[in-house]
Formats: structure tokens, C-alpha cells, sequence
């Protein structure tokens, strides 16, 4: 059953800043002459960008990034919503920088592009700061909350004995249901909905586990177990368009540039845009959305080999929907976030209050059928990603993870959140990945031997593990 993760965003109130927007160093990106490059990076997402950056450091500019979109930012793009002169950006696709810093530990990525180019972000308490709801109002169920977060930490570590013991995977509803914690009432099912990322059904309980340790855990290596919610009125895809800027020439990025066939071969590739133009390189690393690549959007020639094929349709790609609300006068909760149980499970279950004081709405007063163009304009599918972010199902299989990353031929490449073992579905996922495929791309430029990533032909069962502890 597809999993839909429903967010009512309330109210939002951030200053913008006087900085300008950082996409008008690349409105004349799409007014060049197309040309053959040395390396084509599909997709102007995170891990593209990071990716044309590393060449650039190696010494490597004869690289073109190919954009479907008007813009830089992949799935980083933002809206506006408000009535004239009370008007705020909201973010239509990533909104966090889930794990910041601990101390002076390692810093997430995400956040140390946006302290470089100050784009402004806030701590979300995402677990202090919560109200309690059910279909007859305000009830207090918070004690059951903080019981679903020490469930989902006793999960956790029941995951990591399982990677020592090499059992076999199973799915986050199992590991409930194992553990003696499956939900008894709607109250419980609306905290546990919230507590494992709003999507048990879909996730792998090992992949949870690790993807939330090497995040969150600062004794695994994490960031922090904090998240910053981005409230910079220019837009989270500031931090990419913003870093691009630095190192990107107008010659080096092709925008509304569709891709529709990708030929490959031992002497290079030819890539096929939707407008009939062919650009040929050496190289060409995809940094599509998992659900494109599932979807069949692109043709391959020929066409993928069977590995990359069943590695690629392994994963799932999870939905996220938000539904942003304004209103003429604040009359929800004072709190950051709030939960609502109702006896039809994930039915609009988690609200967030954006409003700082001053954020003013308009619902009201709008006909029906105006708030549902309106919503419907916000809510348009997005083809180009078919999806919100990767996420490894239940009966994972280490060696699937390999050949989503693995490159095809040497020529045929592969980045993004999706193809990161311990950090699928985040934003500094697809940042590594950007940054590891384009010092793999470099070694091939640079020198006369290229061997690409490895792969395996087949994915037996009961696989070792990759790692031999996930869990302090």
C-alpha cells in the first residue's frame, strides 16, 4: 500500500534578506550554443551540481550540466502563497537540514552550504514541541508519544543485533509487531505514523536503522540528532544555485534541456534531447530521480543490463505531499508541530505551524472550487522526479544498493540520494554521491585506465551486511 505523507503547513513568518536570488547569475545558462563535452552531467539537482564542482577542482572543465528545468535546484524549488503584500516563499520539495553539527564535530553539508552563502535556517523541534489532537479536538496523548520514540530507539537496536547475527531483513511494521509495540489504538497509531517517518509500510527496518544512525547518532558518525528548517524567503535551492554561481560558466549549463534516449557504448555516449539535439561525450553521469529511472522515461541503448535493471526497481520511491493552508487569523496550536489521531489511519495525521507572529491567511472568504485550483496549482505532479526521495523496502539487499551505484560500461555513471548506502533519501545523500562520482569521473579523464564502479551479476540471498555495526 503507497504510503502518502500528508503535511498541513499552517502559517509562516521569515524575514527575507536583502541578498539578491542567486538563479539570476544563471538566466542566460539556457542561451548557448550546444556543444560536445568531454563529461555531460544529467540533472542540476545537488548531486549534479557537486559533481560539476569536483571536476572543476580536479582541473576538469569541459563538462555540461543538462537541465530539464528552467533553473538549478533539481527538487529544491519553493512557491509563493499570500495575497499581495503578505506573500511568503514556501518550499514545495526538500525543507530540512536533517542532522546539523554536535560541537565542533562534523558538519552536516547541507548546513555548511547554507552558513557559506547564508541561506537563513531555524531548529524545528520536531519531538518538544507538540499538540495533541483527535476528531473531537485537543486530547492529550503526548505520554504515548514519548513511549513510540523509546519503541522506535528499542527498534533501532534490535536492528543492530540483527547485522551482528546477519539475520535477514524484514519490514518496520514486523519489527513493531516483534518487539510487542504494535499500535492498540488510534493514538498509538498516530505517534508511531509520526515516529518512523511517516511511512512503516515501505521502509526496511536494517536501512532504517543505519539511515537514521549514520544521521542522527554523533557515536555512529552522525551529524546530530537535530533538523533546521529552512525559512529563507529566496528559497532552500538557494544553497545549490548559490554554489554553482561560484564556479559555473554560462557555457557550462544547458537548461530546459530534456533528456529522452542516452546511448552508450566502449568509444563514449550520445545523449538525445527532446528537441531532436545530440551531445556526445566520453562520459555521462545520470543524476535522475530513482522514479525516473523506474519509470522508463529515458531510453537506454542499448538497454540497461538486467543487474542495473532489478537494482534500479528495488528500491521504492516514497511520496511526500504537502498541503500549505492560510488564513486571515491565527487559531490553531501555539506549539511547532501537532499530531491528529483519527480511526482512519494517516488521515491528515501531522500539521506543522509555520506562523511566527504575522503570517496572515486567506482561505476564507475564496470560493471551493478557487482554493482547489489553487491547491491543484501547488499539487501538480512533477514527472521530472516522479516522487518525493528513494527508500529501501522491506527484505533489503545490500547488493542491490552496490548496483544502483555501480556504472555501466565505464561510460554509463550514476549519482544521487537514491544510490547512497547510509544516506538514501536525504539531501547530503545526494551531496557524497555527487562529490564521489565526480572524483571516480575525474580518475577516467585523467588518466588512460578507467574501471568504473564494480558491480554484481547477481544478488544471492542472506548477502553479508557492509557494515559490522550499526548501533553504538
Amino acid at each position: 500500500m503507497r504510503q502518502v505523507h500528508l503535511v498541513a503547513l499552517l502559517g509562516f513568518a521569515a524575514l527575507a534578506t536583502a541578498l539578491p536570488s542567486p538563479s539570476t547569475a544563471h538566466n542566460n545558462l539556457n542561451h548557448r550554443s550546444i556543444k560536445d563535452a568531454k563529461v555531460l552531467i544529467l540533472g542540476g539537482g545537488v548531486a549534479g551540481v557537486i559533481a560539476a564542482r569536483t571536476l572543476h577542482q580536479q582541473g576538469i572543465d569541459d563538462f555540461l550540466i543538462v537541465e530539464a528545468r528552467n533553473e538549478l535546484g533539481g527538487r529544491m524549488q519553493n512557491y509563493t502563497i499570500g495575497v499581495p503584500g503578505k506573500q511568503y516563499t514556501v518550499e514545495v520539495g526538500p525543507n530540512w537540514i536533517q542532522g546539523t553539527q554536535t560541537g565542533n564535530g562534523p558538519a552536516n553539508p547541507i548546513l555548511t552550504l547554507a552558513r557559506k552563502h547564508h541561506v537563513k535556517n531555524q531548529y524545528n523541534d520536531l519531538d518538544g514541541s507538540i499538540t495533541t489532537y483527535d476528531y473531537n479536538g485537543l486530547k492529550d496523548y503526548r505520554d504515548l508519544l514519548d513511549a513510540s520514540v523509546d519503541q522506535f530507539s528499542q527498534i533501532v537496536a534490535d536492528a543492530g543485533e540483527r547485522v551482528k547475527a546477519q539475520q535477514v531483513d524484514l519490514g518496520l511494521q514486523s519489527a513493531y509487531g516483534i518487539t510487542g509495540a504494535t499500535p492498540k489504538n488510534m493514538y498509538e497509531a498516530a505517534c508511531q505514523y509520526y515516529e518512523v517517518d511517516w511511512a512503516p509500510d515501505q521502509n526496511s527496518w536494517i536501512a532504517s536503522a543505519w539511515n537514521n544512525n549514520f544521521t542522527f547518532d554523533v557515536d555512529m558518525g552522525g551529524f546530530s540528532d537535530e533538523n533546521n528548517l529552512c525559512i529563507d524567503q529566496r528559497g532552500f535551492k538557494t544553497i545549490i544555485q548559490a554554489e554553482a554561481a561560484d564556479f559555473l560558466q554560462p557555457e557550462q549549463v544547458s537548461l530546459n534541456s530534456v533528456v529522452t534516449t542516452i546511448a552508450y557504448s566502449e568509444d563514449g555516449v550520445t545523449v538525445t534531447l527532446q528537441d531532436g539535439t545530440a551531445l556526445t561525450a566520453d562520459y555521462v553521469l545520470c543524476t535522475f530521480s530513482l522514479g525516473v529511472l523506474q519509470y522508463g522515461d529515458i531510453a537506454f541503448k542499448p538497454t540497461l543490463p538486467s543487474w542495473k535493471v532489478e537494482a534500479i526497481q528495488s528500491m521504492v520511491m516514497a511520496t511526500y505531499t504537502k498541503i500549505f493552508l492560510q488564513f486571515k487569523e491565527k487559531f490553531w496550536f501555539d506549539t511547532e508541530m501537532a499530531i491528529y489521531a483519527d480511526k482512519e489511519r494517516g488521515r491528515y495525521p501531522i500539521w506543522q505551524s509555520l506562523d511566527h507572529g504575522d503570517f496572515s491567511l486567506r482561505i476564507e472568504g475564496m470560493k471551493d472550487s478557487d482554493v482547489q485550483d489553487e491547491v491543484m496549482e501547488v499539487f501538480e505532479p512533477y514527472p521530472l522526479f516522479r516522487g518525493s526521495y528513494s527508500n529501501w523496502p522491506p527484505s533489503f539487499l545490500p547488493g542491490h544498493s552496490e548496483n544502483l551505484r555501480a556504472a555501466v560500461d565505464t561510460r554509463l555513471w550514476f549519482a544521487g540520494e537514491a544510490t547512497s548506502l547510509k544516506y538514501y533519501g536525504f539531501l547530503h545523500g545526494a551531496y557524497f554521491e555527487g562529490l564521489y562520482a565526480g572524483e571516480e569521473i575525474a580518475k577516467c579523464v585523467n588518466s588512460s585506465t578507467c574501471t568504473g564502479r564494480p558491480h554484481l551479476n547477481s544478488v544471492v540471498d542472506a548477502s553479508p551486511y557492509p557494515f559490522v555495526s550499526i548501533t553504538p
